[in-house]
């Protein structure tokens, strides 16, 4: 036993302090995801979520004969690998509900989705943009407080990072790439398309990838066709086993793509053409899903991230331009930075040019955070790299301010406590100045505040006489996650008009569909984001006239 204490002590000592500073963050967020989990709220979207699930298992299960999984909803164009693993988990875990335990698995896989990031910065830019890209998306708030309850964004992004990290440390040995980077590619490009057919977007990065290095080889300057098409031939067989890999998870965890060779294109074009009666709301003005001006993700990315990220990336983005860069280390760095300024502004340029469907921000396009916050790192640490070359005083001065404004935001985190999620920056005066005029709480996750208020109100009532009588709650969200945490007392109600107390968020106005008193307001920095109201007088004196 002394010797393997020996032994890890020689090897934390020999630890970059940066290195340790991200193993300790991840810590503390595990920590934190199976200490909180309890306190989001089920999302509207878990419910098919987690049937879906059971349905493809189904499917399995009976010899492919039961085909319910193709005609539920339009969740057939989703890959299903999280739900599949939720819903097998929860037949071996069965003393944790089984909605907790999709929270907790979400969570872990965000928290992956981080270490992957501080990896990726953490190979180009070295440990403390690794470091400092960890904290930027541990504190960000779209990522943090969506870890629990987007049961779908969120293990896709984190599915995208990693394979983005093994594309980029397969990218420096083309055109024969380390078996296990390719197979490590392969496995997170099939977890990616079996969550979302965007993960297809990878195989593009690889077809980029894959050119550059015959740019970076200086085939094209030479004039050396010939030895170009063998590079570019070379590296694409090399990644051919990644491809076949992936195929195969996407096939299982999502049965329709095997129905059809042609069937992944398919999807890919039927989400371009979404146009469902749903609204959203940008700077005020409520849009129709299909008709959102082509500006809509690019300003809730802006509004959405915290203001640190956007000035690294900026940073890293701008390193890609600048003419200094003479040694071929340098030139490789750069170019490795400038792939991942292209996968985090790809998609949204394919968004903005296409003008295609988009609603509740910028959820849909969590994907690209992870790469912003590596970026964040390695901008981040160019910068004081480069003070430091110059002006030690004033590379310390940015150094703490940096990480003041990483403090700070996640001060701002803990504030919003467990609605992380709703975190404004202050280009629109944070979540006060962004409260009515942009996307808030449309996953209603105030739901457990708002039930435990309200039943505190009903034991009041009690008290009062009114003991043994159950109410009638409407609910401007789903039912499931409302009498998940609701007890006998009170009833979900599907006509409003009849309801006895009303429970709603302030997004989209929806706290002011029902008139009512208030008699419970949930906040956060001082904005409303949902509300509790009495409207027993309203309804009464009509129960009485039918009576």
């Amino acid at each position: 036993m002394r010797i393997v204490f020996r032994r890890l002590r020689l090897r934390l000592e020999r630890c970059d302090g940066y290195d340790l500073a991200a193993v300790v963050l991840l810590a503390i967020l595990v920590v934190l995801a199976l200490t909180t989990f309890h306190s989001y709220a089920i999302s509207n979207d878990e419910e098919v979520q987690q049937h879906y699930g059971e349905l493809i298992i189904a499917y399995y299960r009976s010899g492919f004969v039961d085909q319910a999984v193709f005609h539920y909803v339009n969740l057939y164009l989703y890959g299903g690998l999280f739900d599949i693993v939720a819903v097998l988990l929860q037949h071996v875990v069965t003393f944790v509900d089984a909605y907790d335990l999709r929270h907790i698995l979400c969570a872990l896989t965000g928290i992956a989705g981080v270490a992957a990031t501080s990896a990726t910065a953490r190979m180009i830019g070295g440990p403390r943009a690794g470091a400092i890209a960890a904290v930027a998306l541990a504190i960000c708030g779209p990522w943090y407080g969506a870890m629990f309850n987007h049961t779908k964004d969120i293990p896709f992004a984190a599915a995208m990072m990693g394979a983005t990290y093994f594309l980029v440390r397969a990218a420096r040995d083309l055109p024969r790439p380390q078996r296990r980077h390719i197979v490590g590619f392969g496995l997170l490009l099939g977890a990616a398309l079996g969550i979302r057919v965007l993960g297809l977007l990878l195989i593009g990065y690889a077809a980029v990838v894959i050119a550059m290095g015959v740019a970076r080889n200086g085939y094209l300057a030479r004039g050396a066709r010939r030895e170009g098409l063998r590079f570019f031939a070379q590296s694409a067989i090399s990644f051919a086993p990644a491809f076949a890999v992936g195929y195969l998870i996407m096939v299982v965890a999502w049965p329709w793509s095997a129905l059809s060779p042609l069937n992944p294109i398919r999807g890919l074009i039927d989400f371009g053409h979404f146009h469902y009666q749903i609204q959203t709301v940008l700077d005020g003005k409520v849009y129709e899903m299909g008709d959102v001006p082509r500006w809509y993700v690019p300003v809730y990315l802006a509004i959405k991230l915290p203001l640190v990220m956007l000035f690294g990336t900026g940073i890293a983005a701008l390193v890609t331009v600048l003419p200094w860069v003479r040694s071929s280390e340098e030139r490789a760095r750069r170019s490795e930075i400038a792939l991942l300024v292209f996968i985090a502004l790809f998609p949204v340029i394919c968004e903005v040019v296409d003008r295609g469907p988009a609603f509740t921000g910028m959820r849909h396009f969590l994907f690209v955070v992870p790469v912003v916050a590596a970026l964040t790192g390695i901008g981040s640490d160019v910068v004081l790299n480069w003070l430091e070359g110059r002006w030690r005083a004033l590379a310390a001065g940015a150094f703490a301010a940096l990480w003041a404004a990483l403090a700070w935001n996640a001060l701002t985190l803990v504030q919003l406590h467990p609605d992380e999620y709703l975190y404004y920056n202050p280009l629109v005066g944070g979540l006060k100045g962004a409260a009515r005029l942009y996307a808030t709480d449309y996953w209603v996750n105030i739901m457990p505040e708002a039930v435990k208020d309200l039943e505190a109100f009903v034991t009041r009532l009690d008290k009062n006489g009114g003991r043994g009588r159950r109410y009638t709650v409407a609910v401007c969200g789903e039912r499931l996650p409302f009498e998940k945490r609701a007890d006998s007392r009170l009833e979900w109600v599907e006509d409003w008009r009849k309801a006895d107390f009303f429970i709603a968020p302030t997004h989209m106005n929806c706290d002011r569909a029902l008139d009512g008193k208030v008699i419970a307001t949930i906040q956060r920095l001082g904005a409303p984001i949902g509300v509790v109201k009495d409207r027993r007088s309203l309804v009464m004196p009509k129960l009485a006239s039918h009576h």
